[in-house]
């Protein structure tokens, strides 16, 4: 039974109160199945969608939120399913889930570059170099592999307000970031890898 049959058949004796909270949550859980987040936590939803009439989440754990539960639950293992039944064929198969035309064309442009600077780094680092991490209290070797000025400005453009403000991006909790209509341009953990590698590279 997919979700959405789930919620139809939950609505079927419910109060008018109990059938507006049941489509708040398969509204906040359909946002998430389409963002490629597989977080369905009571607590998640119940954040997520805290403004827009789902209860807290010790409301959607107690005995009357049995329906809600059962809701969340759905979408939680219709995602575990699909990801088994469809698993991703490449690296670049999420850039067809962009529905805007000039964010898919700008994810293809930045993929390639990735593409071609990893391609440039295994070229000139030697196989199985080791590089190790320090924090700022440690002494960095001199021989340690370091990112150029020309890359780091280059990730740092991702990450500024003049890049995302031009193609209409904005980043979220997640670290990935979507556009105007909330759909993910760059994957979850974008931003934070991008700020890791400024940090310790």
């Amino acid at each position: 039974m997919t979700p959405k049959e789930l919620l139809d058949k939950l609505k079927n004796d419910a109060t008018s109160k109990v059938q507006q909270t049941l489509d708040a949550i398969y509204q906040v859980c359909l946002d998430q199945q389409e963002r490629g987040i597989q977080d369905f936590s009571v607590a998640t939803i119940s954040k997520l969608g805290y403004n827009s009439g789902v209860p807290k989440a010790q409301s959607i754990r107690n005995k009357s939120g049995e329906k809600y539960r059962a809701l969340i639950s759905a979408f939680s293992e219709s995602s575990i399913n699909k990801k088994s039944i469809n698993p991703i064929k490449s690296d670049e198969d999420w850039i067809d889930e962009i529905s805007n035309p000039k964010h898919k064309l700008l994810a293809r442009i930045l993929s390639s570059e990735l593409k071609e600077a990893k391609k440039q780094v295994d070229e000139i680092l030697p196989p199985k170099l080791r590089i190790d991490v320090y924090d700022h209290k440690s002494e960095r070797p001199a021989d340690e592999a370091r990112l150029t000025e020309q890359e780091r400005r280059a990730l740092e453009y991702i990450i500024s307000s003049s890049f995302q403000n031009k193609w209409e991006l904005e980043a979220n909790e997640y670290g990935e970031m979507v556009d105007s209509k909330n759909k993910p341009v760059f994957k979850v953990a974008t931003v934070d890898a991008i700020k890791k590698a400024l940090e310790y590279l």
